[in-house]
This record gives structure tokens, C-alpha cells and sequence, in this order.
């Protein structure tokens, strides 16, 4: 065992992780574009974007040279009562890509802080407003997050058993699936109708820790009408879904109708540096202005608009704003395409679907879940064969950096084929 490994034994706790049966982490010491390179030499495409984060590649020299630059003018000051130059210029870039009246932006540290801001912004603005209003609507299947208010409006079951019983309570619907979209509406209509909702808060088109799971444009579009003429609330949760993943800077682009509160992380620093920001409308905001100190959102963070993560998400904005962004958008989301096509009917798989740059593949077995053993032999699999493909159980998934070359995602989609064919092998 190298010392890396030997100190990881003896002091990390991973995420995620039964330690007591996990193997030997992967050791990785450099990356650089799609690649990672271990401490063996033995190197792998990273096929996940880094917990999809990673949008223009590993070592990108723009956002190093944005990092260093911010560095030695300034890395961090308290955000309270004071501001700086990069946060005043973040939060303006970002309002500018919002749809309009979206342009209050919070300053906060992750997806899952993000999502607790919106979470407390909704709730706080009709105890402002001295209107009973404080229970909240989410979907079946939904992931927002770890912290205790995102836990509480996420799926509940084995992830959350230990604090089931310190959740706040929350009311869910079905997932809209084609077949169910109608009565998903009616089941919000319902619900709206005692005019106690605070908000409804949404993955937008996709899932992400669910699987992947993906929902229509139509969907959307509709519960957003709904909640609004309800006075109900809407959150989008872009943690995922922003940058590009689904084909369009974010998921709510599909459409025209917008939400009061939008939650960004993930990809907002190019999977540099942690930021989360919590985007919500004048009318929101407006509701938290009072001559009284108790009528403010009094929540924040000791890294609140950390300078240096503020550079690195303009130098990312910069990137962004470059045609090449999303002519390699419309590259890999053209190369799914097609190998959805090829894929979708094989034996194996119970689905196969896409949206924009995420693919994913559902293989067909008796244990369709998170913890479906088919996860680690999956894993192992690409592991050996120079991926890093971190399946949500029976799903394997796609959605690389946007840098990733038309060779490497066909040497990802040549080893899913390889490993469907072994599967079939074992388990016939």
C-alpha cells in the first residue's frame, strides 16, 4: 500500500462510502482535460465531469490564470457589510443570463446551501408577508441536497432513515412520467387548493440522483402555470442541470415561464472551487426590506462570495460566453443521440434516455436501485478499462466534460457495449 493510501486508510472518511467493505480508493494525484492520472501512472477519462462539476476540462489555463490573478489581489474578506469587486461582477453576469426580474443574487457555498437559502427565502417571505403559508411541494425521486432542509425535501427511504423522524414535513407527487404527467397536475391542483403552499421545488427535466430520470418541457411548463395561479412559490434547483447539461445554459430555458428562486452551483466555477448562489426575483427580495433588523434573511456563510471562487466563476462565464461552448454542447449531446439509437434496443436495458449531454443507461435486473450490486461490478469494469463511470445503481450514466473528443466518447460507449455484452456472459 502506497503512504497515500496508508493515510487515507487511517484518517478519510469518504462520502458516500461503507468503509468497512469498500475497496482501496483510486489514487488520484494530477489531471488535465478529460483525463485523470493516478499514482500508479495508470490514467482514466473522467466520464462523470467529477461529480458533474467539470465542465471545460481538468487544468484549464484560463480559469488557473483568473485564480492566480484574484489571488494576489485579494482572497477572501467578510461578506457581511462589505463587498467586492468580483462578487458585485458575478452576481451582475449572473442576472444578466436569468430570465427577467431574477437578478437578487445570494452568495452561499455548495448546491445544498443553496438550496436551504431558497428554502428559507420561500418561507420567510410569507412570514413577512403575515400570510400562513409554509408547506412545500416537491416531486417523487427528487435528491436537493444532505443538509436537513434539503434532506427533508428530497426522497425519503434509506438515505435519510436515521433523521426521518428531525424532517420537516413536505408533500410529494408522483414523477411525472409520460403516462402520469396528467395526474401529477391533478395531484398538485389538489394540494394548491388549501392555499398553505409556501413553494414547490424542482429538478428541472432531470433527475439527477435518481438515475437520471427525466421528465418533458410540457411538465414544467405546466406546474409552473399552476403554482402561479395558486400564488405557490417556484424553486428551480439547477445544481445539475446548469451549464449546458441539457442542451440549453439551463433546463428552464425550455421553456418561457419562470421561476421566483433559482438554486446554481455545480458547474458555476468550471468545477474549480465550491460556490453556490440562490437567484431570486425584486418581488422576493422587496419582501425582506423593513426597518426591522428580524425582517432581514439572517443566514450566512463564513466563505460567503469568496473572492477567489467569484474570479474563477467569471473567467468560467468568460468561457461560456465563447461560441466553442456550445458548439461542443451540440457535438456530444449529436454523439448521444446517436448512440442512443444503437443502444435502445439491446436486452438488457430497461431504458435508455437522454437529454442533452447526459445519457443514461438503465440495465435491466431484478435489484433496480441505488444499491443494486450491479454498481460495483459496473464500476469495476470501466475502472479497468481506463473509465471512471460512477453509476447510480442500475444506471449507467454519461455526461462528460465538454472537452471530451469525439474518439474518447467513442471509446466509452465501444466499453458500455463490452461490458452489456459481458453482463449478458455472467448472467445468463
Amino acid at each position: 500500500m502506497s503512504q497515500l493510501l496508508d493515510l487515507d486508510k487511517k484518517h478519510v472518511w469518504h462520502p458516500f462510502t461503507q468503509m468497512f467493505t469498500e475497496k482501496e480508493p483510486l489514487a488520484i494525484v494530477a489531471a488535465k482535460d478529460t483525463t485523470l492520472i493516478a499514482e500508479d501512472g495508470k490514467t482514466y477519462l473522467d466520464c462523470n465531469s467529477s461529480w458533474w462539476v467539470n465542465t471545460h476540462g481538468h487544468g484549464n489555463e484560463y480559469l488557473k490564470q483568473a485564480l492566480i490573478d484574484q489571488f494576489e489581489v485579494l482572497d477572501h474578506v467578510i461578506f457581511a457589510g462589505v463587498t467586492h469587486p468580483k462578487a458585485a461582477e458575478l452576481a451582475t453576469r449572473i442576472a444578466s443570463i436569468m430570465p427577467s426580474d431574477l437578478e437578487k443574487v445570494f452568495f452561499s457555498d455548495n448546491g445544498s446551501t443553496a438550496v436551504e437559502v431558497a428554502l428559507k427565502m420561500a418561507l420567510q417571505y410569507w412570514h413577512n408577508k403575515k400570510e400562513p403559508k409554509s408547506r412545500i411541494l416537491a416531486l417523487e425521486g427528487s435528491y436537493h441536497g444532505d443538509t436537513f432542509g434539503a434532506m427533508s425535501v428530497s426522497q425519503r427511504g434509506v438515505f435519510f432513515e436515521a433523521f426521518e423522524h428531525l424532517l420537516f414535513h413536505v408533500d410529494f407527487i408522483d414523477f411525472p412520467s409520460l403516462e402520469k404527467e396528467d395526474n401529477c397536475l391533478k395531484q398538485a391542483e389538489i394540494l394548491f387548493q388549501s392555499n398553505e403552499f409556501a413553494a414547490v421545488i424542482l429538478e428541472p427535466l432531470v433527475q439527477g440522483s435518481a438515475g437520471m430520470r427525466m421528465y418533458r418541457p410540457e411538465f414544467l411548463k405546466q406546474i409552473t402555470v399552476l403554482a402561479k395561479k395558486h400564488n405557490v412559490l417556484v424553486i428551480f434547483d439547477e445544481i445539475m442541470t446548469g451549464w449546458g447539461r441539457t442542451g440549453k445554459l439551463f433546463a428552464m430555458n425550455y421553456i418561457q415561464e419562470q421561476a421566483d428562486i433559482v438554486c446554481i452551483s455545480k458547474g458555476l466555477t468550471g468545477g474549480v472551487l465550491p460556490l453556490g448562489l440562490t437567484v431570486a426575483t425584486t418581488k422576493i427580495f422587496d419582501a425582506f426590506l423593513a426597518p426591522e433588523k428580524i425582517k432581514a434573511l439572517l443566514h450566512g456563510h463564513s466563505y460567503t462570495a469568496n473572492s477567489l471562487a467569484c474570479a474563477v466563476a467569471c473567467a468560467n462565464l468568460d468561457l461560456i460566453e465563447n461560441e466553442q461552448f456550445f458548439d461542443d454542447i451540440d457535438r456530444i449531446s449529436a454523439k448521444h443521440t446517436q448512440f442512443f439509437h444503437e443502444i435502445k434496443g439491446n436486452e438488457k436495458l430497461s431504458d435508455v434516455r437522454q437529454c442533452g449531454t447526459i445519457i443514461a443507461l438503465e440495465i435491466k435486473v431484478e435489484n433496480q436501485n441505488y444499491f443494486s450490486n450491479i454498481r460495483d461490478i459496473a464500476y469495476d469494469f470501466f475502472l479497468e478499462n481506463g473509465l471512471l463511470i460512477r453509476p447510480l445503481g442500475n444506471v449507467i450514466f454519461l455526461n462528460p466534460p465538454y472537452c471530451t473528443t469525439n474518439e474518447e466518447l467513442d471509446y466509452m460507449y465501444q466499453k458500455i457495449k463490452e461490458f452489456l455484452n459481458e453482463f449478458i456472459i455472467h448472467n445468463s
